[in-house]
């Protein structure tokens, strides 16, 4: 009898490979996938879930960073990783199929063929054990389907038309555009030139189809099946390369929690701008000030840093270094003058200049340059701030200093021919110009009080 049932077993369902290893569990893999949402990297996630580094980076990389798989959880038809573990232990206890059945609500039968279908045959034995027979399970459970872009070539062929398609002339002259090397499987190659092709979205290509197919049902597909087929290499409908013709060119999709994390991960919370001190707001007391970079062309910079209460300004002079454009471009300290050893040695040299009193916060923008403001601190004693994100206005001093630096300093002009002496001159004149918000006084006549107020303090307190 339990030949026969064996036997009857084989035929409904091939021979099962044996990957060595049994894969991991669905639901640890939806939860990878869960915490790669939150924003983390694939090493850290890893961390959580508890496997290793690599095998978190190759899921990571063969899923193109697009989740894989609807991570909710299936029904309750089926036996979940939960029962097999009940089973296993009732079963190393020396119950019965039909107590096994009766304790975890399901019918004896479906236990039976369980303990048959997937068990593990390891040595010749039938031993069963939860692991291994979740992994046979799922084995057996995949239905390959083909996806839409293979089954139908006609799909396929609009798809990659509108992606990849040469583009032509009003007359429909093909214009080839600039030659390009091969693909490296990294992202679109950094300010050099991309392929000239068609270039449509997804989301054009499948809302575009239903016009121009608007009776024929076979021809649609939806923008995210188009993403899942340039990213997931299991797809196998399109070639990876041609995520260059998407605008972005990212060979890996990332999270937009990564993004945001990723690109402000030198903000610290005791560095977030809800920690100022609440006397910088009204601007009653001197000493807070705001700054930021003017970017010029060929990676040059000013620094330009403005007192709240008096609108006086200073601009920071930042040099390249002296290797700049001599040694090729390697892994280190950047060396175009404003990144983050230059930008903080800089900005103290300059802030160094001013009495203690008058230097109680520095509220910055939030780039990459004042990274190092941790050491910054230590050394100057200066706190720095940094806005919150696309929050210009928190800091609208400075950037409407910006603005009238502009006048001097134009969009699109080196500014790395400016010498120090010269960048003072610039800052002197704004700082000689009246304000209507100071009474028509200079930001220096205001700055000057300050320091009288400072001086006749100190002569009281001495006195």
């Amino acid at each position: 009898m339990v030949r026969r049932q064996q036997a009857a077993d084989r035929a409904v369902r091939p021979k099962l490979r044996s990957p060595g290893h049994p894969k991991y569990q669905r639901h640890v893999e939806a939860v990878f996938w869960a915490e790669i949402a939150k924003g983390l990297l694939a090493e850290e996630a890893a961390a959580v879930v508890g496997v290793a580094p690599a095998v978190a980076t190759r899921w990571f990389r063969q899923c193109g960073g697009m989740r894989p798989f609807d991570p909710r959880p299936s029904s309750g038809r089926y036996l979940s990783f939960r029962e097999r573990e009940e089973i296993a232990l009732l079963k190393a206890q020396g119950k019965g199929v039909r107590q096994i059945a009766r304790d975890i609500g399901h019918d004896p039968g479906a236990i039976s063929r369980e303990l048959r279908r997937n068990a593990a045959t390891r040595a010749g034995r039938r031993d069963y054990r939860a692991s291994v027979a979740q992994w046979k399970a799922d084995m057996a459970a995949r239905r390959p389907k083909a996806a839409r872009l293979i089954a139908n070539p006609r799909l396929h062929t609009y798809v990659q038309e509108r992606l990849a398609g040469e583009i032509t002339t009003s007359r429909g002259k093909a214009i080839t555009g600039p030659a390009i090397g091969k693909w490296t499987g990294r992202n679109k190659p950094h300010r050099k030139d991309r392929s000239w092709v068609q270039a449509w979205s997804p989301e054009q290509i499948a809302n575009r189809i239903k016009v121009d197919f608007p009776d024929d049902e076979s021809m649609r597909i939806s923008h995210e099946a188009i993403y899942q087929a340039l990213y997931i290499q299991s797809r196998g409908a399109l070639k990876r390369e041609l995520i260059l013709c998407l605008r972005t060119g990212r060979a890996l999709c990332a999270p937009r929690a990564r993004a945001r994390r990723k690109t402000w991960a030198h903000v610290t919370p005791e560095a977030l701008i809800s920690e100022r001190p609440a006397e910088a707001e009204d601007r009653a007391v001197p000493g807070h000030w705001e700054g930021d970079l003017i970017i010029g062309l060929e990676r040059s910079a000013i620094g330009t840093v403005v007192e709240r209460s008096t609108r006086f300004t200073m601009l920071v002079h930042l040099p390249r270094e002296e290797e700049y454009g001599t040694i090729p471009r390697t892994n280190g300290p950047a060396l175009t003058g404003y990144g983050a050893i230059s930008m903080k040695k800089a900005l103290a040299s300059t802030m160094s200049t001013l009495p203690e009193q008058l230097t109680r916060s520095v509220t910055w923008d939030r780039g990459k340059e004042m990274s190092a403001h941790a050491q910054f601190r230590v050394e100057t004693g200066i706190p720095v701030f940094f806005a919150d994100p696309h929050s210009p206005w928190q800091r609208g001093t400075n950037e409407n200093t910006n603005g009238l630096l502009r006048q001097y300093f134009p969009k699109g002009t080196d500014l790395s021919r400016w010498s120090a002496e010269e960048l003072e001159a610039v800052a002197h004149t704004l700082n000689s110009r009246p304000r209507k918000t100071l009474g028509w006084k200079t930001p220096s006549e205001a700055f000057n009080e300050q320091l009288q107020l400072l001086q006749q303090d100190s002569v009281a307190t001495t006195g």
